[in-house]
């Protein structure tokens, strides 16, 4: 059974020229949760709506995060550790991509409650993507994240952020992660 893809943009939301927009357009499995809040978020609510999208699904699902929607993962599996833990096992994987790191110099002030990010292994297969010259993490930082989550790393080189402004298109190298990830069968 293929899994629902949950897309979890980051703040300000994904853009039209965002491969995240543009997996939604283009595979029927791709649905975009949509947060309340996106350029003054408080972490517990992007948690609850998260947790709501995850219950609300036919299947299983892979998560898609993008920024500071890859925050939103690790903080809402460290919620449904200690709140939901049968929620956990609707999740097949997670895809991070380009994850924000909340203490950098550069992350906005408006967001609330997205630090410390939680250092503890997901309970679930993950792939941390990172770029060299994204101004939001350094590959170091994001580096370090992937080992604590448990997470595969990946080094895309310099791509930014990793997002609209990368001219990264439909991101077939993404596509390929997001695949290993829809055929896992690993918990």
């Amino acid at each position: 059974m293929t899994a629902t893809v949950l897309i979890l943009p980051g703040l300000y939301d994904s853009g039209p020229d965002h491969w995240q927009s543009i997996w939604e357009r283009t595979d029927a499995h791709c649905r975009r949760v949509v947060q309340r809040d996106w350029s003054a978020p408080r972490c517990a609510d992007w948690v609850e709506t998260l947790t709501h999208a995850i219950a609300a699904a036919e299947n299983e699902v892979v998560l898609v995060g993008h920024s500071t929607g890859s925050l939103l993962v690790v903080f809402w599996a460290a919620y449904a550790a200690r709140e939901e833990p049968a929620m956990l096992s609707r999740v097949r994987g997670a895809l991070l991509v380009a994850p924000s790191d909340p203490d950098g110099p550069v992350y906005p002030p408006e967001p609330e409650g997205f630090t410390p990010v939680p250092r503890t292994r997901l309970p679930f297969p993950s792939i941390v993507v990172a770029s060299t010259n994204d101004e939001y993490v350094t590959i170091e930082c994001a580096r370090s994240f992937a080992e604590s989550w448990g997470s595969r790393f990946v080094n895309v080189g310099e791509l930014g952020h990793i997002n609209g402004a990368s001219g990264l298109g439909a991101w077939e190298a993404g596509r390929a992660l997001l695949n290993e990830l829809q055929n896992s069968d690993t918990h």
